[in-house]
């Protein structure tokens, strides 16, 4: 039953989406929830690492340069292609060059993890990425849409602390210091995990319910096609340098998901509520998409899998 449920991941993000756009109020209510709820997801993840689970991501430089280049060279530059294909005007264009040129998201974290990616290699991807996002987001910025935008340095660093590092870490050294009695529950931690992730897209669809309403469909046609080629082109890539199927699964979920909140903010504090449009869709709409991808995923087994159980077979 626990297994089915989790499976149903995909169809359960649906559910939870249309809901909350049916009747918002109840989970717009619930916003404050939302860094609480990542909170639990990233404790949830670090109950099954250890540390040894970081020390082989020294021994992976190139994953993690190729996910950092992909991040900050194929998100914005498709931002401003396709900004351009669809004649946007210039806030639209600066905020969908917004949402290409910020760091991963947290959310990449957690497709990874129900994917049966690597969980470790993600979470490092996303800290660097968020660093070099200080320096990164204004200079690409201004490259590609001709305007500077000052990013919350402090800001975005406490925010990587609390939702990230800080539970991650305490869930390490719960595993490693209460093993035994961690390795009890740890089935239930995707169930966790999925419940978790589930409100809050309910609630980020709660809130934008107005947005979603007024603006035009080229947005959101704008914001799939982004997204859906910064998923496929960063697992593709992975797949042709010969990376592994897990490495590939959570490279493209570093590229592909994005931390459009962060872009949400900043275009909404130095330019307009047009130019926030691109990153409240993506907001929606990344979390949708990525549950789908990490459902389809979670159910098919990678060449090293199957390897992996055809050999437990023969030595059964």
């Amino acid at each position: 039953m626990l297994n089915f449920l989790i499976k149903c991941f995909p169809l359960w993000a649906i559910v939870f989406a249309i809901s909350a756009y049916l009747i918002p109020a109840p989970f717009s209510a619930q916003k404050t929830m939302i860094v609480p709820l990542l909170t639990i997801i990233m404790l949830a993840m670090g109950l099954t690492l250890s540390w040894q689970d970081f020390a082989k991501v020294l021994h992976r430089k190139k994953a993690v340069g190729l996910g950092i280049a992909l991040q900050f060279s194929v998100m914005p530059l498709l931002a401003l292609l396709i900004s351009w294909l669809l004649h946007f005007d210039a806030q639209m264009t600066v905020g969908m060059v917004l949402v290409g040129s910020v760091a991963g998201g947290t959310s990449s974290n957690v497709m990874a993890y129900l994917a049966k990616g690597d969980v470790a290699l993600s979470i490092s991807m996303t800290a660097i990425s968020t660093l070099l996002g200080v320096v990164m987001t204004p200079l690409l910025t201004e490259l590609l849409a001709g305007q500077a935008v000052d990013v919350p340095m402090l800001s975005m660093l406490e925010s990587l602390l609390k939702i990230v590092l800080l539970p991650v870490t305490l869930g390490i050294a719960a595993n490693m210091l209460f093993h035994r009695q961690i390795s009890k529950v740890q089935p239930l931690l995707p169930l966790i995990s999925m419940l978790a992730i589930l409100l809050i897209i309910a609630i980020v669809v709660a809130l934008n319910v107005k947005n979603i309403v007024t603006i035009g469909p080229i947005v959101a046609l704008a914001v799939v096609l982004h997204n859906g080629l910064g998923l496929g082109l960063g697992y593709g890539v992975a797949k042709l340098l010969g990376f592994e199927e897990s490495i590939a699964r959570t490279i493209a979920f570093e590229v592909g998901l994005q931390n459009s909140g962060l872009a949400t903010a900043l275009a909404t504090k130095f330019f307009t509520a047009t130019a926030a449009v691109a990153g409240t869709l993506f907001s929606v709409w990344h979390n949708i998409s990525g549950s789908l991808l990490a459902g389809f995923w979670a159910n098919r087994q990678g060449p090293s899998e199957k390897s992996a159980n055809q050999s437990k077979q023969k030595t059964a």
